[in-house]
């Protein structure tokens, strides 16, 4: 009976692929997004909550250290459960937590909603690819993960611009929008969504996810209050000492725990490690730079959130062109050389700004290039450094390695938000404020460049012949 009710579950879920596909797709937006569109709404918050640069960092990064440290542990509980379970109960919470959100008398009430909100999204996103993988027969399964990446790619790039829109409302339409669109996924997914089989996993190292989410907050804390508390004071080095031994604490439970939060046998894949690292650095460029750009153009240029998302708009037009022509060039020379030339084009975004920015609004000349030259580095870095990390893993290793490698995504959003803050510090008016941001497009270009460095060390195995079939 067991037997031919997952039978019949299989069948169904093959037969409606495409449906399976769109549902979980918008869920899947809706963690992107929701991620990303706050970037564009910061002044507004700050505004209307009350709070400065350093205090409204929280709302981004509370957000994404959440999203990082259960991603994985969410993913096998999920797996244990059923997967269509684990994607409903993500979209439930992750709805709920929008409309509190929205509702937000303060700001420490909206961090808090936004770590409930990550909470859904660490569910609803590894279960939407399980229930892909279920879906799709084994020969087109690599496209609908592929499409899957796509339509997360977007997603972050077109975070900003559906803020823009929004943000012209009300700060808080960027979260209540949410309420209905998770609700029809809600309903959709409850009666079209297969039932797919639970896997007898192991219960994951939840203790070792609040160690890693700990350890995350304390850098985070140590490098945004640096400038406000001093870098030698007592409060910012027990910041540090405090990460050091979260992170220590956390290796260790993870080298014995039956099911940790990172499997540390899975870094010891020499291509897998290259791309972890890669990606952590891209992504930090990623969010520091996507910060840095909408916070000149509203508190330098005084631009409105909607005029600052459009302006932004071009960076994610050339998203999907340049992650179809990555993938072919990955194939002709190699992931490596691919994913340094999309980090070195993000790091040369950092630097056109840090010599192109004007005080006065000159959009073409000083915007326009840097916005172009995100979406060319999105479009070659991203797709390729997964790929390429997830290619390099056994089969049945795949969406373990695709977590944590998701899971280095938003370590890497979390450190870029906290290092731009602390480079910038109070930045000031006029000419302060430029040199302030000169300053944080530097670091940009100089993550960026680390993060090409690393990449060449897969063009070193490409020419060694380490390159997976592609």
């Amino acid at each position: 009976m067991a037997a031919t009710a997952v039978e019949i579950a299989a069948s169904e879920a093959k037969t409606r692929p495409g449906i399976v596909f769109t549902i979980v797709a918008v869920g899947v937006v809706l963690a992107t997004v929701d991620q990303f569109v706050v970037n564009i709404a910061y002044t507004a918050i700050a505004r209307g909550l009350s709070g400065n640069l350093s205090t409204v960092s929280w709302v981004l990064n509370g957000y994404s250290i959440v999203f990082a440290a259960l991603l994985v542990p969410a993913g096998r509980l999920a797996d244990r459960s059923g997967r269509k379970r684990g994607f409903l109960f993500g979209v439930a919470l992750f709805t709920v937590a929008s409309a509190a959100c929205a509702a937000s008398p303060d700001l420490a009430f909206l961090i808090a909603a936004r770590a409930v909100q990550a909470c859904g999204a660490a569910f609803l996103v590894p279960s939407s690819l399980g229930l892909l993988l279920a879906a799709y027969p084994a020969e087109r399964q690599s496209g609908a993960v592929g499409g899957w990446m796509a339509v997360t790619g977007v997603s972050a790039a077109l975070g900003p611009v559906v803020g823009g829109l929004l943000v012209a409302v009300d700060w808080r339409w960027i979260f209540l929008v949410n309420v209905p669109v998770g609700a029809l996924a809600l309903a959709l997914g409850i009666r079209l969504l297969p039932t797919v089989r639970q896997e007898a996993t192991r219960i994951p190292d939840l203790l070792g996810a609040l160690f890693l989410v700990a350890a995350t907050a304390a850098v985070s804390l140590g490098l945004v209050q640096a400038n406000e508390w001093g870098w030698g004071s007592a409060r910012i080095v027990a910041s540090f000492l405090a990460a050091a031994l979260l992170v220590a604490w956390f290796i260790r439970r993870s080298a014995v725990h039956a099911a940790p939060v990172v499997e540390l046998s899975l870094l010891r894949t020499p291509r897998f490690a290259v791309s972890y690292v890669a990606i952590v650095f891209y992504c930090a460029a990623f969010s520091a730079m996507l910060l840095s750009v909408i916070l000149w153009a509203q508190t330098a240029w005084h631009w409105s959130a909607l005029e600052s998302g459009l302006a932004f708009a071009p960076g994610p037009v050339m998203v999907p062109l340049f992650s179809w022509l990555s993938v072919r060039l990955a194939r002709r020379f190699g992931a490596g050389l691919i994913a340094a030339a999309g980090c070195a084009v993000f790091g040369g975004a950092g630097l056109v700004s840090d010599r192109l920015q004007t005080l006065a609004p000159h959009y073409l000349t000083a915007m326009l290039p840097s916005a172009i030259m995100m979406g060319i580095g999105v479009g070659l870095a991203m797709p390729t450094l997964m790929a390429a990390g997830a290619a390099s893993l056994p089969k049945e290793r795949y969406a373990t390695g695709s977590g944590v490698l998701s899971m280095g995504r938003q370590l890497g959003f979390t450190l870029g938000v906290a290092v731009f803050v602390a480079v910038i510090g109070t930045p000031g008016h006029g000419m302060h404020q430029l040199r302030a941001f000169q300053h944080g497009w530097i670091a940009v270009a100089v993550i960026g460049a680390a993060g090409a460095l690393v990449s060449l060390a897969l063009a070193s195995s490409d020419t060694r012949g380490e390159r997976p079939a592609a």
